[in-house]
């Protein structure tokens, strides 16, 4: 199964996802970045799906997923996880998330560890702030008369100086994926991560756990991530030198941390 298809989950919302690799693999959920699709996964399917059955989905209101109106919250986020996997008959699964991923895999470590094999958080934080910070953001992408501005404002904070003033082709995939983003749905997930505090409860999770950092991150910094490597019983830290994206950047020293602690 290759294409796209469709769970709708309690609240009526259609969320979109797709398989790669064989059925009889353990299945890997990856789980992305606000205001990215499951395409920012593209160029670690072929690695992954050799040792995993892949399971990418749409967050709601981004991508091949519906767009709910009203601010969306980190636990409908998860919920919609769990009842994804139900939906599809899956048991225990491993969860790779990459920044809002990372905060939805923290959720599904605190609230659903009976559901969780291992556990990847990825260029993550357990809280991101000020609130007024992410107010702002929202009313800008509600205004703007297109995506363009929100767009170089991502790239710039993804990827280093250099690649985005050089217009990798890379660079042009992210920007062409930002500028189809809808706003409510980016507004919803802006108001998910304004609201979401795992400070005192990541402590909770007991799963095995990989947490990757990058070293110049400034979405993320490298330093939530070490506070949750050490907040977390037994998790394992990896700091890569790579901003935000650290799949995009860095795909073979990912590919490694990623493949060594799920083997």
């Amino acid at each position: 199964m290759s294409e796209l298809n469709f769970v709708t989950v309690g609240d009526g919302t259609r969320i979109a996802y797709r398989f790669d690799g064989d059925a009889g693999k353990p299945v890997l959920v990856l789980s992305n970045s606000i205001a990215t699709t499951l395409q920012m996964w593209d160029g670690q399917i072929g690695e992954l799906s050799r040792h995993f059955r892949v399971l990418r989905y749409d967050f709601r209101g981004h991508g091949g997923s519906s767009t709910p109106v009203g601010a969306y919250s980190l636990d409908r986020l998860g919920r919609d996880v769990i009842e994804l996997i139900d939906a599809l008959g899956l048991g225990r699964v491993h969860f790779l998330g990459l920044s809002l991923g990372g905060f939805v895999g923290q959720w599904l470590g605190i609230h659903a560890p009976e559901r969780i094999d291992r556990l990847i958080l990825s260029n993550t934080s357990s809280h991101l702030g000020p609130a007024s910070y992410f107010d702002e953001r929202i009313a800008v992408v509600r205004q703007a008369t297109d995506m363009s501005d929100t767009a170089d404002v991502f790239l710039n904070n993804w990827f280093p100086a250099d690649m985005v003033a050089a217009n990798e082709p890379v660079i042009e995939e992210f920007r062409a994926m930002l500028l189809a983003i809808d706003r409510q749905g980016l507004a919803g997930l802006f108001a998910a991560v304004r609201d979401a505090d795992l400070r005192r409860t990541v402590a909770l999770i007991s799963r095995p756990t990989l947490v990757i950092a990058g070293e110049h991150d400034t979405v993320t910094a490298a330093s939530h991530s070490e506070l949750i490597a050490a907040a977390v019983p037994g998790a394992k830290l990896v700091v890569l030198p790579a901003v935000h994206l650290s799949n995009v950047e860095y795909p073979a020293e990912f590919m490694q941390a990623v493949l060594d602690f799920l083997r």
